[in-house]
């Protein structure tokens, strides 16, 4: 049994259609980019998965309960951090989160289970302020310590890294990478490179429907029936004695140099265009197998 199982979900806004039949599984454990533009139906399908708006039509599990009839069972189980993250700017970090705990009922150990949320986010240093006397990264932390407080099972995130500075960055995503041992999470970001490094799974949505549904390393393997590679050498070669060798189907470069070469996607070629090279007297300064970058993958099924 899937941890969220979702079928034929639709849902309307008077005529405009946010998603149209969208199928949709997801498993345990699993760290799930979904992508799609602006206005695509991303925040839509989150809403409805944790309970804040109904679907007009379809149905949504989790851990086989019903979301219409379980709601409030399931909103124990869901943590959502919104990308809006509203919070109370009056009131004090430790203040907020204890207040927000309290909220899906009695902890026997509320103020610890804080403490921990304030070191795992590393709002340390800032427990005690004002939430809206924090910088707009910290609020961010803030945000990703109230989707946490509860101990959910489902993590929904929706653009959680956003406003964070590079060291900020590296530790939240470092963060929601450990969650996704033990957690089922819905990552939704803009940012691709975040995407290729902390999710297994990619789903695509545009136009309120679902585009792509695929493992991350397998919609960057590009398609075809073409390999690509990036040769850089010391020195200049012309493209006629690139394109003699039998197992290259074309070359391009801008500068003599630097080589983006095609060759049947059944054979890895690196090793000959190594012995190519010894044989001829050129000296490699790199030699790589290209892959599609995310924002390609994306441009193509969204444009």
């Amino acid at each position: 049994m899937s941890a969220i199982d979702i079928r034929g979900i639709t849902k309307l806004y008077g005529q405009q259609k946010a998603l149209d039949t969208v199928n949709l599984q997801i498993e345990s454990g699993e760290v799930l980019g979904l992508l799609g533009p602006n206005g695509a139906g991303k925040s839509t399908l989150m809403k409805i998965l944790c309970g804040f708006i109904p679907p007009t039509s379809g149905t949504i599990r989790i851990n086989g309960m019903d979301i219409r009839s379980n709601a409030l069972k399931i909103r124990r189980l869901v943590g959502y951090l919104p990308e809006n993250n509203p919070l109370y700017p009056e009131m004090y970090v430790r203040e907020y989160l204890l207040f927000v705990l309290k909220m899906y009922g009695n902890h026997p150990n509320a103020r610890k289970r804080v403490a921990q949320m304030v070191e795992l986010t590393g709002l340390d240093t800032e427990q005690h302020k004002k939430i809206g006397d924090l910088s707009k990264g910290y609020r961010q932390r803030v945000g990703l310590a109230q989707a946490l407080i509860h101990d959910p099972e489902v993590l929904i995130l929706d653009e959680p890294t956003s406003g964070l500075d590079p060291n900020q960055l590296k530790g939240i995503r470092s963060l929601i990478a450990s969650l996704g041992k033990e957690k089922t999470v819905i990552l939704s970001t803009h940012i691709m490179q975040e995407v290729e490094a902390l999710c297994q799974r990619v789903v695509i949505i545009n136009k309120g429907k679902i585009v792509a549904d695929d493992e991350t390393a397998a919609l960057t393997k590009p398609k075809g029936a073409a390999n690509r590679y990036k040769l850089e050498l010391k020195e200049k070669i012309n493209k006629e004695l690139l394109l003699k060798l039998p197992f290259i189907l074309s070359a391009d470069s801008n500068n003599g140099n630097t080589w983006f070469i095609e060759a049947m996607a059944n054979k890895d070629i690196r090793e000959n265009l190594f012995q190519f090279a010894v044989s001829q007297h050129y000296n490699i300064l790199s030699l790589s197998k290209e892959k599609q970058k995310m924002e390609d993958v994306f441009s193509s099924l969204t444009t």
